[in-house]
């Protein structure tokens, strides 16, 4: 179990889980209806979700991480800690009870659940054709608060889908930031990443932007749902953090990637969601 959860980085959960809980608490709220099971379903389906995408993700990039001196001895496929067959295994068993916990929420989400799962597999294949493939992992992870809402209402609504493309720009933009270490490597095997097409220093530009755009959709929910002081306090957070990675990374140094990837993000992610829930029940 050990050897799994470090071959999903379980604890990268923790990006966009919070972000869907945002979106129950935000479907509740416009309901009236909290259920339990509810909420069960829809930590379950973002667990088997992830579970898959990263898995599969280790599968078929197992020969790229065995060339790549950054991860051949440390993920567990070309190290020999998971064979590849049973790492396809999970991916498959992760996949079955993903559909299977959506045919327990609603209709709506079982015939959309295909889809998602199209995007979260298909997105380890972009990088061998497009530097776009940050774009698609966002959209992966963007799914989290708009797939939760229509878990509760079963219907789509603007407010849910401000938070889908504050995570789209989000995690596009940090995603960029961690391909950094990878700017020569993916050179040499011809793969396609947004440093690769645009350099670091440019890349880095990019991943700024991409954030700011984050940053004013995360304003305009703010505005359109009429949210309170709490609201805004989560937001400020969320901002200064997205401001201080940027701080932590230059094209000239590297050696604070995974603090700017992982630590500030998550807790950016955990705060930003905890002031959401806690202004949506006191605002």
């Amino acid at each position: 179990m050990k050897h799994y959860l470090s071959l999903v980085k379980f604890s990268h959960t923790i990006f966009a889980l919070p972000f869907a809980l945002i979106g129950y608490f935000l479907a509740t709220q416009t309901t009236n209806d909290f259920n339990w099971n509810t909420l069960f379903f829809v930590i379950l389906c973002m667990l088997f979700a992830r579970n898959s995408a990263m898995a599969f993700n280790r599968y078929v990039d197992r020969k790229i991480d065995e060339a790549n001196d950054r991860t051949a001895k440390v993920r567990e496929i070309p190290n020999g800690t998971i064979k590849p067959n049973s790492a396809l295994y999970f991916v498959i068993i992760n996949v079955v009870l993903f559909v299977a916990t959506t045919y327990f929420i609603n209709p709506l989400c079982f015939y959309l659940s295909p889809v998602a799962m199209l995007v979260v597999l298909g997105y380890s294949y972009t990088k061998r054709f497009t530097a776009l493939c940050h774009l698609v992992l966002g959209i992966g992870l963007g799914l989290a608060p708009i797939g939760a809402y229509l878990a509760v209402t079963g219907n789509f609504a603007w407010l849910p889908l401000f938070f889908s493309f504050a995570v789209l720009f989000w995690v596009s933009g940090f995603d960029i930031i961690y391909a950094l270490q990878d700017e020569s490597f993916d050179k040499q095997q011809q793969l396609h990443s947004i440093p690769v097409w645009l350099g670091k220093k440019r890349a880095l530009w990019l991943s700024s932007f991409l954030h700011l755009v984050s940053a004013f959709f995360l304003i305009g929910a703010g505005f359109y749902a009429n949210f309170g002081i709490y609201y805004w306090i989560g937001t400020l957070f969320f901002i200064l953090l997205l401001i201080y990675q940027h701080l932590l990374v230059t094209p000239t140094d590297l050696s604070k990637v995974n603090i700017a990837f992982f630590t500030t993000n998550g807790i950016a992610s955990l705060v930003f969601a905890t002031f959401v829930i806690i202004d949506l029940f006191f605002n």
